[in-house]
């Protein structure tokens, strides 16, 4: 799913935008052929990733670089001299007053993009980042960097103990299952597109913001009381509908399985390193 996902589209959309996005300043049709490239790199995104917002709003700008006889082309019924008329029916000349306050912002955007520009080639570059009150010339990126070790939050339940009486060490837990995100070790990791798992996005992001996060506090007290709007949101509770005695939170660290140890033991991924964040709990 998503995580797995961006690391592998990510190079190649990156690096055709990178070879495209130059022709951009060229004039048409070469501008056109440039957005077109674009274009086609973010579809591609899209069909294959699961966080598109970006990817849509890019199109969107790269639309506009399209020359009217590409756009005639698609859409027919685009005039294929459009902005020639639309420059055509502008009476007179551009006021002096507007030539002023255009070159005034772009130079004011201009100067506020320096910071930004010079964090670019910093050794200590700073990620999504706004450099003054404004919040013009930030720095954004979607990812910033990138761990070396998966880290995956597994919500576990029982049905053993009592109010007050957490259960012994040998209770049996079981696993909630997430539509997308990694749990069972067995299960193939599956294309999720272009749908956007929201809470799976939530909890990749979990071990790496912090276990003490509101919003999960929350889920685990709608799951100790098995909302049923909360238990749609999963692939698979193991209670059925009923509610839970208590909850805990196990965190692993997950890596692929190699060729050979998937053939051997049938797992898609191989965990290590248990470690309970969030000892037993009861609901309220």
């Amino acid at each position: 799913m998503g995580p797995n996902q961006s690391i592998k589209t990510a190079p190649s959309g990156s690096t055709s935008d990178w070879h495209t996005q130059f022709l951009l300043f060229l004039p048409q049709p070469v501008a056109s052929i440039g957005a077109a490239g674009i274009i086609l790199t973010q579809l591609w995104l899209v069909a294959t990733g699961n966080f598109a917002w970006l990817n849509w709003a890019t199109i969107v700008l790269a639309a506009g670089l399209l020359g009217d006889r590409v756009l005639h082309g698609i859409f027919p019924w685009i005039p294929a001299d459009l902005g020639t008329a639309a420059v055509a029916s502008v009476p007179g000349e551009i006021p002096v007053y507007w030539t002023v306050i255009t070159v005034a912002g772009s130079a004011a955007l201009m100067v506020a993009g320096v910071p930004a520009l010079r964090n670019l080639f910093s050794p200590r570059q700073l990620m999504n980042a706004s450099f003054n009150r404004w919040q013009l010339g930030n720095a954004y990126g979607a990812f910033g960097s990138v761990t070396k070790q998966r880290i995956e939050v597994i919500i576990e339940g029982t049905e053993v103990g009592a109010p007050g009486a957490p259960p012994e060490d040998d209770a049996v837990w079981h696993a909630y299952e997430f539509k997308g995100k990694p749990g069972d070790v067995r299960r193939r990791p599956p294309l999720v597109a272009p749908y956007h798992l929201r809470l799976d996005w939530l909890m990749w992001f979990l071990p790496l913001s912090g276990i003490r996060q509101r919003w999960f506090f929350a889920l685990l007290a709608r799951l100790l009381a098995a909302d049923p709007a909360v238990l749609r949101l999963l692939r698979r509770d193991p209670f059925a509908g009923r509610p839970p005695r208590y909850l805990r939170v196990r965190t692993f660290r997950y890596r692929f399985a190699s060729r050979a140890e998937c053939r051997a033991t049938g797992q898609y991924w191989i965990r290590t390193g248990a470690r309970i964040v969030v000892e037993p709990v009861a609901a309220r």
